[in-house]
């Protein structure tokens, strides 16, 4: 932990995300003066990351290609290891260019990864691909239903969309869900939605509607600085229908 790099992190916090601008105008300045402690603060931000990756990459035999939306710094590739040399072909998208910076720094040691500056909502692979994630994406992007749609379409059959965010429960979720506490249900989407992240009741049981769970856990974890604050996320793997 760098005390520099957190108090650069909480000082654009502090000021949240600009409200002026198109979307990516509006993450490159929020982003730029954190980009290079981006990484360090995260760590303790955004749970859930490495089981994700780990759990994604055990599912996918070698060979297999992959994306990921809103793929930030290339933090989350660098939790497979080893392992991702295992895929034939990876390819991190991002609107973001202070954070595609640093995802071209890491990415130079990693010949199978290709780095793409583009909209989560529009672009597409020229071939299906067999893995597409999203972790602590969704809830950043403001047309997130269209980005879902996005990645479902560009999955072969049988292919995995892995997500992971913060998110909060419907008032009666469905069952077998965790069901969170009013004062939690608008609680967090109010303290997130400062900086441009909006926790939503609906993105998980609409990822559920258009894929076969594979993988599901819901969680709590601590926030960087704040003691007693335990903000809610999942973790979820989905198979595409179709396969044989």
């Amino acid at each position: 932990m760098s005390i520099a790099g957190d108090a650069r992190v909480l000082a654009a916090l502090l000021r949240g995300q600009p409200r002026d601008g198109d979307h990516a105008a509006r993450l490159d300045a929020f982003y730029a003066p954190q980009a290079a402690a981006y990484d360090g603060f995260r760590e303790r931000l955004l749970h859930g990351r490495r089981e994700l990756m780990l759990e994604l990459a055990a599912r996918v035999a070698p060979g297999g290609t992959l994306v990921e939306l809103g793929g930030g710094t290339g933090r989350n590739l660098g939790f497979l290891g080893a392992q991702l040399a295992d895929f034939d072909a990876v390819t991190l998208v991002d609107l973001c260019r202070p954070l595609l910076a640093q995802a071209r720094q890491r990415a130079a040691h990693w010949p199978n990864v290709r780095i793409v500056e583009a909209d989560a909502c529009d672009w597409q692979p020229s071939a299906p691909v067999d893995a597409v994630v999203c972790a602590y994406a969704l809830s950043m992007i403001p047309d997130w239903y269209r980005a879902i749609d996005n990645a479902v379409a560009m999955l072969a059959p049988g292919g995995l969309l892995a997500v992971a965010d913060f998110y909060v429960s419907r008032a009666r979720p469905a069952p077998g869900h965790v069901r969170h506490s009013t004062f939690a249900r608008h609680f967090w989407p109010l303290w997130f939605g400062h900086d441009g992240v909006h926790p939503s009741p609906d993105h998980l049981p609409c990822l559920e509607s258009k894929l076969d769970t594979v993988l599901l856990r819901e969680a709590r974890a601590p926030l960087p600085w704040l003691p007693g604050l335990r903000a809610p996320y999942y973790v979820w793997i989905g198979r595409r229908r179709g396969a044989g």
